[in-house]
């Protein structure tokens, strides 16, 4: 199977944000803007692999900055890792503000996609070449927080099968914003 070059699927959508994607503070709703970015995480996946692909997670999701009514939002994604059926886009997220001529950087997301087959299994996706140093930098990045959460996913599994609320525990959570009141404390 023949590699593609990042260059191969990079994709943008631009939107102008409009009164009804306000959510009740006047900003721009959140999950109107992630609608937004698993779309272009779409296009950007299923370019790369020429198959139909389904999001399965998404990684850090920050609002930086609000996004205004008005302001014209543009979604710039590219495949930033492969694996055998999944790859990693990357999403950068910038609005602008066409009459003060201003851009600012709202967030920056990372969507897995599993690419499918026409009947619903997972395919194989093509090898990424890799062409510049940021190119490599994202992919090694990627690789890295995969490794991280399936790491974390492990740990948290061992900690609730083996969970008990003892001294260490009650210790653990002295100082935050909770109070233990099990029905067998007196």
């Amino acid at each position: 199977m023949n590699g593609h070059p990042v260059s191969y699927s990079e994709s943008t959508l631009t939107e102008l944000m409009i009164p009804a994607y306000a959510n009740f503070g006047g900003k721009i709703h959140g999950g109107t803007l992630l609608s937004l970015m698993d779309k272009v995480a779409y296009v950007c996946a299923s370019k790369h692999a020429g198959n139909y692909c389904v999001t399965v997670s998404v990684d850090n999701v920050h609002f930086l900055a609000p996004v205004e009514v008005g302001e014209l939002v543009s979604m710039s994604a590219s495949v930033n890792y492969v694996g055998r059926t999944s790859l990693v886009v990357g999403i950068r997220v910038l609005a602008e503000n066409v009459q003060t001529r201003t851009t600012k950087h709202t967030n920056t997301s990372y969507f897995t996609m599993v690419a499918k087959t026409p009947d619903g299994q997972k395919a194989e996706v093509p090898p990424l070449i890799l062409e510049h140093s940021d190119e490599i930098r994202r992919f090694a990045g990627a690789l890295r927080r995969r490794r991280l959460r399936h790491y974390a996913a492990e740990r948290m599994d061992d900690f609730k099968n083996s969970f008990v609320v003892d001294k260490e525990v009650r210790a653990f959570l002295a100082d935050e914003r909770c109070e233990i009141r099990l029905p067998d404390d007196t």
